[in-house]
């Protein structure tokens, strides 16, 4: 068969005739930056955005985390100073990790009324006193083991850590932290945690609950940033298995029962199907955490130029929020809110 091009250019002509053609140009709503920017569905802003913070004892240090460029562990001193900054780039929270002096079985720096998050979260009030401050709640920075909870024939035992994670919510409410966040992934700790606040007259001090946090090795860069990786065996008996998904709003549902505020699914990146899962069911605010390895596996392809870091930043932070979170916890929310303005 001869091919014709004039009976070619008719037959373009008549498809490109057709009505409805024409009308369903949608490039048209991508001519230029100010026509994307005014049909764009999806917002990111630094009212977004939660900053992590690694605490550690000592005066004026300021330690980078060697598998997290750009992050610090920082004295009481210098996180004040951090969050200020913070604050001047308009972003309204931060959350706090405890780096301890020393560990022990019981993680006694978790609760203690001069430990070093409590610290913290006093010299930030100061410093910085319209932003909103949440507080990690968990044993895993402060026992000498590195488990989530206390140990018990080899096992860590759920019901027995439950009182401590509620002595530590109450001493970080006490030292004036807004919202505390209990990570640890213990069954009933929500309401554990919410009896105890409301007991100690914290009704207003809020929860947000890691809800459906996965035992993920996303977290390997974190383990350096808090000193908390396992000494022995591993966090699968109480952090999800990765491949459920069904699973999550299980837990999702029973916290918010439990008297959580907020929920978090953790990590963000891998897990966008459940951060929209949450959205979908529930009408809490979600929170996602971009967390320690999907930041780290960002810097690394940059600095080997592989690709734009501010781009690829900003893609995956938008992606996190089109899933449906409204708050992000990222290591890239300052850089973010550089470029946001």
């Amino acid at each position: 068969m001869l091919f014709c091009p004039f009976a070619c250019e008719r037959f373009h002509s008549r498809i490109t005739s057709l009505s409805m053609f024409p009308a369903h140009r949608y490039r048209r709503l991508r001519l230029n930056s100010a026509i994307r920017r005014m049909v764009r569905e999806t917002s990111l802003s630094p009212d977004n955005f939660i900053y992590p913070l690694f605490v550690t004892a000592g005066k004026g240090i300021r330690k980078e985390i060697s598998s997290m460029p750009g992050c610090y562990q920082e004295s009481v001193d210098e996180a004040a100073r951090n969050a200020k900054e913070v604050q001047s780039l308009g972003i309204p929270s931060v959350i706090l990790f405890g780096v301890p002096q020393s560990k022990d079985e019981l993680a006694t720096g978790a609760y203690s009324e001069n430990g070093i998050v409590q610290q913290a979260v006093k010299a930030i009030k100061d410093a910085a006193p319209e932003l909103c401050v949440i507080t990690d709640v968990c044993l895993c920075e402060y026992t000498n083991h590195g488990h989530c909870g206390l140990i018990d024939k080899g096992e860590v035992d759920n019901d027995k850590t439950l009182g401590l994670l509620s002595l530590a919510a109450v001493s970080h409410a006490r030292a004036g932290a807004d919202i505390v966040a209990p990570s640890d992934m213990m069954d009933g700790r929500v309401g554990a945690i919410r009896t105890a606040l409301d007991k100690e007259g914290f009704s207003n001090t809020a929860i947000m609950s890691y809800a459906a946090k996965y035992a993920s090795a996303f977290y390997g860069p974190f383990r350096e940033a808090a000193e908390c990786a396992p000494q022995f065996g591993d966090r699968r008996s109480y952090q999800m298995d990765p491949a459920n998904r069904r699973e999550a709003l299980k837990e999702v549902s029973l916290d918010i029962a439990e008297g959580a505020d907020i929920v978090m699914v953790k990590p963000a990146l891998a897990y966008l199907d459940i951060i929209s899962d949450v959205r979908n069911t529930f009408n809490l605010p979600v929170a996602a955490y971009n967390v320690s390895g999907e930041y780290s596996l960002v810097k690394a392809a940059a600095q080997l130029g592989w690709i734009d870091e501010s781009k690829v930043m900003m893609e995956i932070l938008t992606s996190i929020r089109r899933a449906g979170a409204d708050l992000i916890l990222s290591y890239f929310s300052k850089d973010a809110a550089k470029i946001l303005g």
